[in-house]
């Protein structure tokens, strides 16, 4: 099987980092399941993803301990924390977890880091290669700038492909199925060269194909660069557009003009990632008293401008908040099949129009769907707009239009030619057209 028939459409899923942060464990991962079970597995959400610092005992916060203890097996490959995940004891690791998501009927995916651990190289422990232990392959000028953890590879030595290979394999033997590789796809981290991970990246693909388990690839952080739009659609099926994305309008207003330098490279099994969506209860474990355990920030308008644009554009889709607290509107918004047929349907999605003085006005995307039309109306001000939209300059070919509004899933207008929708300040209306 080719790596992209495993996305087909955009993974929907749930990670920890938005709620949890460094902290997460056992019994937080498999409430969450649990949750999505019951409650969105059958709208196409499928993946529970355990985010960073899951092998640092004492990991208790949103942050980072610098130079932590990290628990490593013999071969230098990072292994859960048994503080945090009790089942993993005995050497089973994620195995006990993975066989419980996938008991029912999901998947899970798990956080790493490029490179080997700084700790294996400074303790020169071995790794499986003959002859070849963690300081002769890592590179000490490579390093993540956010977290201290690891080192990057040095690519052309003996023993650097074959470390990559070797945690796939432990990977493999726990049923992972999902791959978020970080600090590997941010232009802004390495200025002096936008890309330089890019033979890590081919590493990681070599190694998870040749490991005997299909696991879908995400690279983390943003930007990462459109110029490499064809080396990373060769090579993972999801990368982020984006640093972390937060529940601010700024970084939601800013998700537009990266939707629109993205948007001719949508492809099935390739997707441009706009990052989570920090939805519902976040950051439980924050120490910042001024963001910790708070329901977002976004207003309601402003959650279904995110997921207008989102679904439109083509993201993968996963969920940031602790879905056990969602309430009734959080989980209308995963619950709209019509949102989520659309981002599994569509195709060809454009900004069609961007009108907007100092950052306020208007904006317009519109895609195909099987036998109809999607336009989706942004309005950017500070107050309510009324915004027009000519169904003749998408060119459906008819006399007679049904306008349907998706998210009030309620038949909007008849009209042969054009109509209008208020929209809220920050808001979206979405809508399916047809021909009668």
């Amino acid at each position: 099987m080719n790596f992209r028939d495993l996305s087909p459409t955009p993974p929907m899923g749930w990670n920890s980092w938005d709620c949890y942060g460094a902290a997460v464990n056992e019994e937080q991962l498999l409430a969450n399941a649990d949750y999505m079970a019951k409650h969105l597995k059958d709208y196409g959400w499928e993946y529970i993803v355990c985010d960073i610092q899951w092998s640092e005992p004492t990991a208790n916060s949103f942050y980072y301990h610098y130079f932590a203890p990290l628990c490593m097996d013999e071969y230098s490959r990072l292994i859960p924390s048994v503080e945090k995940f009790p089942s993993s004891a005995n050497g089973k690791g994620f195995k006990p977890i993975a066989d419980y998501v996938h008991s029912l009927g999901l998947k899970f995916g798990i956080h790493i880091m490029r490179g080997i651990p700084r700790q294996a190289a400074h303790q020169n422990t071995k790794i499986k290669c003959e002859g070849v232990t963690a300081k002769d392959i890592a590179k000490p000028s490579s390093i993540c700038l956010w977290n201290p953890d690891m080192y990057g590879l040095e690519t052309h030595k003996k023993g650097a492909q074959e470390y990559y290979d070797s945690i796939f394999e432990l990977y493999a033997s726990w049923d992972v199925d999902y791959i978020k590789c970080d600090d590997i796809a941010n232009t802004e981290i390495f200025p002096h060269d936008p890309y330089s991970a890019r033979e890590e990246i081919e590493m990681i693909r070599k190694a998870i194909d040749k490991c005997g388990r299909d696991m879908v690839l995400s690279l983390s952080p943003g930007p990462a660069p459109v110029w490499e739009h064809e080396h990373l659609a060769a090579n993972a099926n999801m990368w982020r557009m984006t640093g972390d994305f937060w529940d601010e309008w700024d970084k939601l207003h800013a998700m537009f003009e990266r939707c629109h330098a993205w948007q001719e490279y949508v492809q099935p099994g390739a997707w441009p990632d706009c990052d989570m969506l920090p939805l519902g209860r976040i950051q439980k474990t924050e120490e910042l008293p001024q963001y910790r355990n708070r329901y977002t920030r976004f207003t309601h308008d402003e959650q279904i401008t995110m997921m207008t644009l989102w679904g439109i554009f083509r993201s993968p889709l996963m969920m940031g908040g602790e879905m056990r607290e969602n309430d009734e509107f959080t989980l209308s918004l995963l619950q709209n099949r019509e949102l989520i047929d659309m981002l599994k349907n569509s195709s060809g999605a454009r900004q069609f129009k961007r009108e907007e003085t100092d950052g306020k006005g208007e904006i317009i995307w519109t895609s195909k769907g099987d036998g109809c039309k999607y336009v989706a109306l942004f309005n950017t001000d500070d107050k309510e707009r009324e915004i027009t939209f000519d169904i003749n300059d998408i060119a459906i070919g008819g006399v007679k239009y049904s306008v349907w509004d998706m998210w009030k899933h309620e038949e909007y207008t008849e009209t042969d030619s054009t109509f209008t929708a208020k929209v809220n300040s920050h808001g979206a209306r979405l809508f399916k057209i047809t021909l009668n």
